[in-house]
């Protein structure tokens, strides 16, 4: 195997010093231009790079930042993870993707941050609850956390998400404009679902228009199938003339489940005989199938924000951003 260049190996050929060769790989660093240049030209000589392992030990920072996910069901994930991921490559932090799971809960990801020495914890729309940082086990030095694209009730532990309440307003008020009167709420499971306080804020709203009583339907996880049993059970229970007149889901995956059987299994027209709303505008609700009302989430600024705060650029605060509503056909 080749040897790897070393930073006295460069420090000889441009003839300074290793500290000199060290602080022109270190952002920041005081060091003027023609001593920059003449270690970047040995670096360039003798294919040297950084070591990132020596300089995390020397600086007390690993430039790697850890994201939590618990939800991989869900399609809007995903482009949220490449736009995060680019900003926070394009300011040199590496991110590592753990997988929250029965196996791998918030505890043991948050003592393998800990002993990885990550700069920051970002936790992206996982049920995270306070009692966990309780945990004897965890130790009192844990990276700084951060909440994305939901709400945080922790305290020092900042959220970055859509202004819920704001959303649900917009909602409530286009569907009540609309003619609805007869309205449901379909919501991931409980753990989950408390944290977004859609279902919370739909209530109210509605409550505000004079309408008491929205009728809950749960689903036991964020999923296609999940949606279309809850409402496969709702409609076979309810007879024709009782049942709601529009659905609020608490995400677009499930509002696509409901919509499949409402059509199919139960012969209803969308938005006819049963209006359907879901909630984070992903790509596959927008083809002409399914026309799917959705509430946009400000996916680019809420990362900005989100980055700004990891990389020291702003305070860490909670930060809660409007989005937009996307009428389509389904309501």
């Amino acid at each position: 195997m080749r040897k790897r260049a070393t930073a006295r190996e460069v420090a000889e050929v441009a003839g300074v010093s290793k500290w000199t060769v060290i602080r022109a790989f270190t952002p920041g660093a005081s060091i003027t231009d023609v001593s920059r240049q003449k270690v970047l030209q040995a670096a360039e000589a003798l294919n040297y790079s950084p070591n990132l392992l020596a300089r995390s030990l020397a600086t007390n920072t690993t430039h790697q930042v850890a994201v939590f996910v618990d939800d991989f069901a869900n399609p809007h994930k995903l482009p949220v993870l490449e736009t995060l991921t680019e900003r926070l490559q394009a300011e040199g932090l590496l991110t590592v993707l753990i997988n929250i799971n029965r196996h791998f809960d918030h505890v043991h990801a948050l003592i393998n941050a800990d002993q990885r020495q990550f700069d920051a914890v970002i936790l992206f729309g996982t049920a995270f609850r306070e009692e966990t940082l309780g945990d004897r086990r965890l130790g009192p030095g844990l990276p700084p956390m951060f909440v994305l694209a939901r709400d945080s009730q922790i305290p020092g532990v900042p959220a970055i998400a859509c202004d819920t309440e704001l959303a649900l307003s917009e909602i409530v008020g286009y569907l009540f404009d609309k003619g609805y009167r007869r309205p449901g709420f379909m919501m991931g499971a409980r753990t989950l679902s408390t944290a977004l306080g859609r279902r919370r804020h739909f209530g109210n709203h509605w409550r505000q228009k004079g309408i008491e009583g929205v009728v809950e339907l749960t689903a036991e996880k964020y999923s296609v199938q999940a949606g279309a049993e809850a409402a496969r059970i709702y409609l076979g229970d309810c007879p024709p003339g009782s049942r709601i007149d529009v659905l609020m889901c608490e995400n677009d995956i499930l509002a696509l489940g409901a919509m499949d059987v409402a059509r199919s299994e139960f012969g209803l027209r969308v938005p006819q005989d049963l209006a359907v709303v879901g909630f984070d505008n992903i790509e596959l609700g927008g083809v002409p199938a399914y026309g799917l009302t959705s509430y946009k989430q400000p996916t680019e600024e809420m990362i900005n924000v989100m980055v700004a705060m990891v990389t020291g650029k702003r305070n860490a605060e909670m930060v809660l951003l409007p989005g937009s509503l996307v009428p389509r056909a389904s309501a």
